[in-house]
C-alpha cells in the first residue's frame, strides 16, 4: 500500500511533463499545417538527371 504514495507523484510527474510537450508543440506551430504531409505523397519526387562523366580523367593504362 505504500507504493502508491510512490507512484501517484510519479504518474502527476508523467502527466505534466505530457502536458508541457503538448503545449510547447502547438505554441512553435507544429500542427499548423496538417494537410501538406498527407498530400505530399501523391506528387513525384524531382527527376534526377544522370551525370556525364565528362569530369573525370582518363586513366592510363600500360
Amino acid at each position: 500500500m505504500s507504493i502508491i504514495y510512490v507512484l501517484i507523484p510519479i504518474a502527476m510527474l508523467f502527466v505534466l511533463i505530457a502536458v508541457a510537450i503538448f503545449f510547447w508543440a502547438v505554441k512553435s506551430e507544429q500542427f499548423d499545417d496538417l494537410d501538406r504531409q498527407s498530400v505530399s505523397i501523391l506528387f513525384d519526387d524531382e527527376q534526377i538527371k544522370p551525370s556525364n562523366n565528362t569530369d573525370e580523367k582518363p586513366t592510363k593504362t600500360e
